[in-house]
């Protein structure tokens, strides 16, 4: 078991791919649910699933981004490439 370092939010590192996947299966339903809502002549909720579908499309353009960056990919240039944390050394292994 690893045990945590207290600096997660700055070596903190996103599933991309199930990301990727978990916004293809949100993009299929809420097209979907744009269609078939529209298709019901229920305006409302059509409206709103195509705006979703609008955001799942979004979130997915980043992910893709993110995975053709590669595993080094850095918010900006100010945050160091996942340094490890040596203040402490790793716990012994049993």
């Amino acid at each position: 078991m690893i045990m945590r370092s207290g600096n997660e939010p700055l070596t903190a590192r996103s599933a991309l791919r199930l990301r990727f996947w978990l916004s293809v299966w949100g993009l299929l339903w809420a097209v979907g649910g744009t269609v078939v809502f529209a298709f019901v002549g229920s305006v409302g909720w059509a409206t709103a699933c195509g705006v979703l579908a609008l955001v799942v499309l979004t979130d997915l353009l980043l992910v893709v981004r993110h995975i053709r960056q590669g595993p080094h990919y850095q918010p900006g240039p100010d945050i160091p490439p996942y340094a490890p944390d040596r203040r402490r050394p790793p716990p012994p292994r049993p």
